[in-house]
């Protein structure tokens, strides 16, 4: 799941979350806006059981993926668009 908050100016609050345990172990989003370097962005788990990470972007589109442990890579269906490519989010 994807959550927006626009911030002052043109820049965007960017919250990734994933469920407590899918998939299991560390996971971390990867994309453009951090030169996809696994662990720049890693999910960190909050009371409710949920893992998130937020990121503050521009205007523009973002290729991402979210990485697991064991070189599993991820789509998130909440994004704007899905494709062979991975991810897009359009701010």
């Amino acid at each position: 799941m994807i959550k927006r908050n626009k911030l002052f100016g043109n820049q965007t609050r960017v919250t990734f979350c994933l469920p407590r345990d899918a998939p299991p172990g560390p996971v971390s989003v990867v994309g453009c806006f951090n030169g996809w370097v696994p662990g720049r962005h890693e999910l960190v788990t909050r009371r409710d059981g949920t893992r998130t990470v937020t990121v503050k972007l521009g205007p523009g589109e973002y290729r991402f993926r979210y990485l697991a442990s064991g070189g599993v890579w991820l789509d998130d269906e909440s994004a704007d668009q899905v494709d062979e490519r991975g991810s897009l989010l359009r701010l």
